[in-house]
């Protein structure tokens, strides 16, 4: 998967895949994407300066230089939002959560919110909403709503192969939660609290889902969420 590690890798990469990676060959790929940005045409797309911003924004993080990807991934953020261009807008966002600054929790929850407006790719949505999981406690119901939600866009948007994948990743993902939380043994108690929480019930937990990002967001919009809202063809 191209946003998704499982466990087993995630962990892996933590413990020495990413550690051991070539730092000349980082900076190599750094310089020649930097290069590719000084050689854009007078005339040239905006997206395809946006686009060259996240690989190097990318590229920075695996660095550790976290100021600086923060940089170039938001500078491609806001591109990427004149053009209405919300794919793009939400891989930025997720570089600049991983990029560990004082604004990275605002952007975790615009690239949430945006994740789940628009209609991006179902595995970038569920990395998105896997970082709320991963920075909550144990015991948070923001997980166990972030979970559900990874769920419910899975089922809604992935074909194929993809949903199969990602329907296999997202039940899992829910079942993790499910004993962090609340130390679910099976599937019996597993529905028990699913229902307790009020998690089988869209009109229930999108809403909490909207809380869960205002906390993340506080008063640090960059977006205009009412405009943007206006324009949908579903209000």
């Amino acid at each position: 998967m191209k946003y998704l590690k499982n466990d087993a890798s995630m962990r892996d990469a933590d413990s020495g895949d990413e550690l051991t990676e070539p730092t000349a060959l980082l900076e190599a790929q750094l310089e020649e994407f930097r290069s590719q940005l000084l050689e854009l045409p007078p005339n040239y797309d905006p997206l395809s300066r946006a686009d060259l911003l996240l690989q190097i924004g990318r590229t920075l993080v695996r660095l550790e230089q976290n100021p600086d990807a923060w940089d170039a991934a938001r500078e491609a953020f806001d591109i990427y939002v004149v053009r209405e261009a919300w794919e793009g807008a939400v891989q930025a966002c997720d570089i600049l959560f991983t990029a560990d600054q004082p604004e990275s929790l605002a952007a975790l929850g615009q690239g949430i919110w945006l994740a789940v407006t628009f209609p991006v790719d179902p595995e970038l949505t569920v990395a998105m909403l896997q970082h709320v999981i991963d920075e909550t406690p144990p015991d948070s119901d923001g997980a166990a709503v972030a979970a559900t939600v990874a769920h419910y866009v899975v089922d809604l948007r992935a074909e194929g192969r993809q949903r199969e994948d990602l329907m296999f990743y997202s039940n899992q993902l829910l079942a993790t939660v499910a004993r962090r939380h609340s130390d679910v043994p099976d599937q019996e108690a597993f529905g028990k609290w699913f229902k307790k929480l009020e998690l089988d019930d869209p009109a229930r937990f999108l809403p909490r889902l909207r809380n869960v990002v205002d906390v993340l967001v506080q008063d640090e919009w960059w977006i205009d969420r009412d405009a943007i809202r206006a324009r949908l063809p579903v209000q």
